[in-house]
């Protein structure tokens, strides 16, 4: 098992900036009204978040805490529909192609905002928003340098101040009968994990304050302690045993969601013809990688020329447990995912894949409040706080976990697929692609991110390594990386079957477990994220298929001239806008415009 916050510090060095960004070297037309509303707007917006305002890098809220409450939803819906108003009276045709870019965001992201108050109604339903909110507010402050210790100390001082008063507004807010029991449960299980953030990232620097400042932290900590116990007490005595909420979205909202989360044309209906036809193709790939797996080790073998189904899958399987066979120790899988950093950036350097950034990479476990939903995350410093530290988090084996669950776990992240999570969470996936997206010159593309296109990134990243030969061509790591895509792909087909169809728990493990080879800790787990989320388990396929068409259509443009970094670091100098806005700017083709 980890040890609580255990960190293995990597630091990546690497001489020479980013690539300049091709859109505004080409694109300098000067656009004044669109250009000080959207300063306006970055100006204003982070007052309605304070604790979102610190992790963008913006810190002029740092001793504010969130209002949750009717009055401030109320301010934050009018202020959408103003800036709305004003957008409107905005010809997007009149402005440069890099400001209709931005002009159909913003529009988009109030329009979404107002859709999330107003008809999705989260902030009711879900208290995972709240514990998130809770231990964001003090991790923020503390995870990263910004500024020196002692401020940020205080800053945290102020914020615990106000968590009496942002519980009490949380259990005013909370509806149970509409709160779905998992979340409930959920909920029970992070809330605490705000006590281990003040354990380990607050509590040992108290001393370094001064005599009045360090009893007044003292003090806040005390009354947080007390506050968090209190609201531990609600979420299980009130929230949990009266949870009558659905967990399910249904058709209307979900399509609804799905539009502002995908930011593509694409319908429900498209997205899962399409991966039920890929699920089929990667299949077929997995089946004839299999069979050079098998070969190597029974090279006299001879294969059915139409072979069944059945027989398809039991040679997948066989291979897969020759993969699974090089497991990390239950307690080194944070030391093996710092080895597997080390070895992919060498990759990348020695391959000339990518300009990498010069900024630091930290592995560390996932702090408590986190867990429960995945097993990694990458923690990218905001768009105002570029160069900072990275924290590439890994989540411990629960401690309640037999020995049959740890062996599930650990057949399911092998050597090879702590790698291929290397490469989508930081080497050259999340990591990279972010670095260069916060160097983006346009404030607001950066604040205005696409999860499908970061998402999709990270796949395309775990495809193109292992392509481009990474373990020396290794099959049986061609074999892991084509389970992962599988996985994607299945995830965009349980997240509207769950949603949508009613599909059941048994259903979801069968898909998972037999048609795209998941062990049954893994599926069990994305089970729970799949109750637990909507629409975004559907960003890793939908990104990943969006990018391989803008590289074939890139690759068809270029012909002779397509190089592969080349073409890396010019998409990714537009930022993380949805894809077919980069295919729009890198291509020179009209600027769509999001419904």
């Amino acid at each position: 098992m980890f040890s609580s916050f255990l960190q293995f510090v990597v630091i990546i060095q690497l001489a020479g900036p980013l690539v300049a960004n091709a859109e505004t070297l080409q694109d300098q037309k000067h656009n004044p009204q669109f250009e000080q509303l959207t300063a306006k707007y970055l100006d204003e917006f982070p007052a309605y978040s304070p604790v979102a305002a610190t992790a963008l890098g913006d810190h002029r809220f740092d001793s504010q805490l969130n209002e949750v409450s009717e009055e401030a939803r109320t301010r934050q819906a009018e202020f959408c529909t103003r800036y709305l108003d004003q957008l409107g009276q905005i010809d997007p045709e009149q402005l440069s192609r890099a400001n209709q870019v931005d002009h159909s965001l913003l529009t988009h992201e109030l329009k979404g905002t107002l859709w999330q108050i107003e008809t999705l109604q989260e902030w009711a339903w879900n208290p995972l928003t709240y514990t998130s909110l809770a231990g964001d507010a003090i991790y923020g402050l503390m995870a990263r340098d910004f500024a020196p210790l002692p401020a940020r100390l205080g800053h945290v001082a102020d914020r615990l101040e106000q968590f009496p008063r942002l519980f009490s507004q949380i259990r005013d807010t909370l509806d149970p009968q509409r709160v779905p029991k998992i979340h409930a449960e959920t909920a029970v299980k992070q809330n605490r994990g705000l006590l281990s953030i003040l354990d380990n990232f607050v509590e040992p620097h108290v001393d370094q304050l001064p005599d009045a400042e360090r009893q007044r932290l003292r003090h806040a900590i005390t009354e947080t302690r007390a506050a968090v116990q209190e609201h531990q007490k609600w979420l299980e005595t009130e929230l949990l045993p009266n949870a009558g909420g659905d967990f399910r979205l249904g058709p209307k909202l979900y399509d609804e969601r799905l539009t502002f989360t995908l930011k593509t044309p694409l319908s429900r209906s498209q997205v899962r013809e399409r991966a039920e036809r890929e699920l089929v193709r990667v299949r077929d790939e997995m089946y004839r990688v299999s069979q050079q797996v098998y070969q190597q080790k029974y090279p006299y073998t001879e294969f059915p020329e139409q072979p069944s189904a059945e027989y398809k899958q039991a040679i997948i399987r066989t291979c897969l447990e020759m993969a699974y066979q090089d497991a990390p120790p239950a307690d080194e899988i944070v030391e093996t995912a710092k080895k597997s950093l080390q070895l992919t950036t060498d990759f990348v350097r020695e391959n000339e894949l990518i300009t990498l950034p010069a900024d630091p990479v930290e592995i560390i476990v996932m702090p408590e409040f986190q867990r429960g939903v995945s097993l990694a995350y990458c923690d990218s410093p905001g768009p105002l706080d570029v160069g900072l530290t990275t924290y590439y988090a890994v989540a411990p084996l629960p401690e309640d976990w037999d020995e049959k669950q740890i062996q599930s776990f650990l057949r399911e992240y092998n050597i090879r697929s702590i790698h291929d999570l290397t490469i989508h969470e930081a080497m050259p996936g999340h990591f990279v692609q972010l670095a260069h997206a916060n160097r983006y010159p346009g404030k607001l593309r950066a604040v205005l991110s696409s999860g499908v296109f970061i998402e999709g990134w990270a796949v395309y990243a775990e495809q193109m390594m292992v392509e481009e030969g990474f373990l020396d061509g290794d099959p049986l790591m061609r074999l892991i990386n084509l389970k992962w895509y599988l996985r994607g792909i299945g995830n965009a087909i349980i997240d509207q079957a769950i949603h949508c169809e009613g599909m059941t728990r048994d259903e979801a493990m069968k898909l998972m477990t037999e048609d795209t080879f998941q062990e049954e800790r893994e599926a069990a787990a994305k089970w729970v994220r799949a109750q637990l989320t909507s629409t975004q388990l559907a960003t890793y396929f939908v990104g990943t298929q969006e990018h391989f068409d803008l590289r074939r259509e890139l690759k068809e443009e270029w012909g002779a001239n397509f190089d592969l970094k080349k073409y890396h670091d010019k998409i990714l100098s537009y930022g993380s806008p949805p894809t077919q806005y980069v295919r729009a700017l890198a291509l020179q083709k009209p600027i769509p415009r999001l419904q």
